[in-house]
């Protein structure tokens, strides 16, 4: 497999670009080796600058449900680009894809657009400590809700006095701020809300966690934070910038009957255009400038051509059309997971619907910690470069979450197994190796 021009423009890149990448996972740092220099992609595959073809389960971290270049939503930016690029000024289409937002997800019942997830997340907690006067943040240890200051923390619990940031170029105040809590953890939740209730504005969670490996929210353990925040008038936030429309029309709270006060979109939304919109109850919502005091503005947001792809990529995801894509990844998951249990191989698909990520242990995980603790870098890596030897590219990094798209076939998904297998059978010995390691330590 040549990669020639992937190395020479790399080698360019890092001349010009910090690490020679917009964003660190791209590095490849965590897998070794030169990133891939991508050159376009069509339906489930992506191809790089020297033709090579891969079959692609990053999806843009998840923003192609539809899969690459889908002829909808080339079509509706092709027809809008040429009535101008953006203006700065409000538009039909942002208008429209509002409305089929808000008519989707009940909770929201006012919506506004920014151009990331970061800046939907942002904008949500300034937001909510505006409309509470009320200045801690609550998230949870694992989820990222992208690089606002108040979220790179990465220590603590309810009880703790103690946090650190896990980037540097964070103030001491921001760290005073936030608390980071367990995820799935009903005891340590109470006992925080309780003692700070006097003063935590907001509590943030993915519902689905997506950047600890895949690791749904425990039912029971969302609907306790709901009931809790809502009876010490703490304002609860969805995070659905992963979630949001990716296996049902509603966002997964929609599926789970539990809705919070704000939630935060992106991905999806755009049709693949940088996007992202925070939304929800129209009391909260109002307290925004131009109708309050909370203050938020952004040149791009709303842009045209993307509000225009967004929506027809919405308007695409039919009850059909879930209902094809979540049956065919949960069949490929079965599929998987019977295989390792079949082999007693220690390692197992973690999934959410189309989602999926794989840990180094024979059973699930619920928090972070033990997310970690299933991991192993070295095999790992070695999985990362055996699939991209097969020709299918996947996250380039452990804690990842894969996604299947729409346009993924069969013979996509049993092509990923097959390899995925052989990989597990090739390397029997390092996984009976690292069975013996994890049971000493009381991991499994």
């Amino acid at each position: 497999m040549k990669k020639i021009n992937s190395e020479k423009l790399f080698k360019e890149a890092q001349q010009v670009m910090v690490g020679g990448v917009n964003s660190p996972v791209r590095s490849f740092k965590a897998v070794g080796g030169n990133p891939l220099i991508i050159d376009y992609g069509r339906g489930s595959k992506i191809y790089d600058v020297d033709g090579n073809a891969y079959t692609d389960y990053c999806l843009a971290w998840g923003a192609a449900i539809l899969g690459h270049a889908h002829r909808n939503v080339v079509l509706a930016a092709r027809k809008r680009v040429n009535k101008g690029i953006g203006f700065g000024a409000t538009t039909k289409p942002e208008i429209e894809i509002a409305q089929y937002i808000t008519k989707c997800i009940p909770s929201i019942e006012l919506i506004r657009f920014v151009n990331s997830g970061t800046e939907a997340t942002m904008s949500a907690v300034r937001l909510a400590r505006g409309f509470t006067r009320k200045n801690i943040v609550v998230k949870f240890d694992g989820c990222y809700h992208g690089h606002f200051d108040d979220f790179l923390i990465k220590a603590g619990s309810g009880v703790a006095t103690l946090s650190q940031s896990s980037s540097l170029g964070i103030p001491q105040s921001h760290i005073d701020t936030t608390v980071s809590l367990p995820y799935n953890n009903t005891s340590v939740l109470a006992e925080t809300l309780e003692r700070f209730k006097k003063d935590i504005a907001c509590v943030i969670i993915e519902p689905v966690a997506g950047n600890m490996g895949v690791i749904p929210a425990q039912k029971e353990f969302l609907k306790t934070l709901r009931d809790l925040t809502r009876k010490y008038g703490i304002l609860l936030i969805f995070d659905e910038i992963i979630t949001g429309f990716r296996s049902f029309p509603g966002g997964l709270q929609s599926e789970v009957d539990i809705y919070p006060d704000l939630t935060c979109l992106g991905k999806i939304i755009g049709g693949g255009f940088p996007v992202g919109a925070y939304g929800g109850r129209k009391d909260i919502m109002e307290c925004l400038a131009p109708l309050g005091g909370v203050y938020q503005a952004g040149t791009f947001s709303g842009n045209p051509i993307v509000m225009r792809a967004g929506l027809a990529t919405l308007k695409f995801l039919t009850k059909s059309f879930y209902e094809n894509l979540n049956q065919k990844s949960e069949q490929f998951v079965v599929a998987l997971n019977n295989f390792f249990t079949e082999n007693k191989i220690s390692a197992h698909i973690l999934s959410y619907k189309s989602m999926f990520s794989l840990r180094f242990s024979k059973e699930s995980v619920y928090n972070y910690s033990q997310a970690q603790a299933a991991s192993n870098a070295d095999l790992y890596k070695s999985l990362f470069r055996h699939l991209l030897a097969q020709e299918i590219y996947w996250p380039p990094a452990d804690l990842e979450t894969s996604f299947i798209s729409g346009v993924h076939t069969k013979m996509d998904l049993d092509g990923l197994k097959r390899a995925i297998q052989d990989f597990f059978i090739q390397n029997r010995n390092s996984f009976q190796h690292l069975r013996k390691e994890l049971i000493h330590e009381k991991i499994i």
